[in-house]
């Protein structure tokens, strides 16, 4: 017996897959026009498993304009055959062709009461992150799952960087400074007590509400006082954050802070340099073994516009690659999908800059 072969689908294997749809589906149906236009629109993939000369099943994947996003429409699989794979095969042959066509992640609904289809996609790597109520013709529940589908390669000999989870609201500087440690000294382990140590060093004491996070001026101070040497870099001179705070009181201590640290810096030799850094200097400094912590508006990301520290690892023509230390645990989240997570270079540009006025500053870490 031949093994099964997914392809493209082809103009005259309508009539096929309209008589597929039939047995695997009762309601919510592509139509025979739908699935010509499909077909012919060179942005979506109509893929089909053939065996022998019998069309066993097919997946449709729509890609989003200007987005990274590929999403699963429909997933069918002949009665007759199923447990021969073919899901499964048509799965990774449908990512295959959506990383061939630049996506990041692949987005998919699933009936809630389809608990096989379900078990597939969690075998596969798929993570439940949402759900749509009364979503089919027949109002069932459907479930939303998601995987990251591109994933970076560093080069032979490229720096691996462990990864830290923050474990506080407020502590991302610290475990993004953690994580830059743990890449430059393999005998450095990250535990709970240093991420506070390191937030106490660094906090600029105040935000818009709850605790403060760590400044750049902090952080840099941080990693000196450990033995890294250590660049500032922003485009802002003054102290941080004070439009933040609302009361005359908080801003005063702001500025206290911020002249502490200046003289703090000065006594260990730190010069901060003043000026907007650009994707081109990242590369520079990551190729010569240096790493940056880069301050970032979750705005983009969760619409929060909150202060968030990352840290940078790699870049390549297409993806600024960060470890994120924050994860959404109500989201589903784990640490594989905060690790080396791709934004596309000019996304990054955009993130890269918080507030009014576009704070933007890193924190180089390195060794000489």
């Amino acid at each position: 017996m031949s093994d099964p072969v997914v392809r493209p689908a082809r103009k005259s294997e309508l009539t096929a897959l309209l008589a597929l749809e039939a047995r695997c589906f009762e309601q919510d149906r592509i139509s025979r026009r739908s699935f010509q236009r499909f077909i012919e629109h060179p942005q979506d993939m109509l893929l089909v498993a053939e065996l022998g000369d019998r069309l066993l099943g097919y997946i449709l994947v729509l890609f989003r304009r200007n987005t990274r996003l590929a999403r699963v429409y429909s997933v069918a699989v002949a009665p007759d055959a199923r447990g021969l794979g073919l899901g499964r095969l048509l799965m990774l042959a449908a990512e295959d062709g959506a990383r061939d066509k630049g996506a990041v992640f692949m987005r998919l609904e699933v009936r809630a009461d389809n608990t096989a289809a379900q078990n597939l996609y969690q075998r596969l790597g798929y993570r439940q992150f949402g759900v749509f109520h009364d979503y089919y013709e027949d109002h069932q529940t459907a479930l939303r799952y998601q995987k990251r589908i591109h994933h970076y390669h560093p080069l032979t000999g490229a720096k691996a960087v462990p990864y830290y989870r923050q474990t506080t609201e407020f502590t991302c500087g610290p475990a993004s400074l953690m994580m830059a440690v743990s890449a430059l000294d393999p005998d450095y382990r990250p535990e709970i007590d240093e991420e506070l140590q390191l937030w106490r060093e660094a906090t600029t004491i105040f935000m818009t509400q709850g605790h403060g996070g760590c400044g750049p001026h902090g952080l840099a101070l941080a990693a000196k006082r450990r033995g890294f040497e250590v660049e500032l870099m922003l485009n802002q001179q003054g102290p941080l954050f004070v439009s933040s705070v609302r009361t005359p009181d908080k801003k005063l201590i702001l500025e206290r802070v911020h002249e502490q640290f200046l003289a703090q810096m000065a006594e260990l030799g730190i010069s901060p340099r003043y000026g907007n850094f650009s994707l081109e200097q990242l590369e520079q400094g990551l190729s010569r073994g240096r790493l940056p912590l880069v301050l970032i508006s979750t705005y983009h990301l969760d619409g929060r516009k909150a202060p968030h520290w990352v840290l940078v690892c790699a870049i390549d023509k297409e993806f600024v690659y960060i470890h994120d230390p924050d994860i959404d645990d109500d989201a589903g989240e784990s640490p594989v999908d905060k690790q080396y997570l791709p934004i596309e270079r000019s996304r990054f540009d955009r993130l890269a800059r918080y507030g009014q006025n576009g704070l933007r500053t890193l924190v180089w870490v390195y060794k000489n």
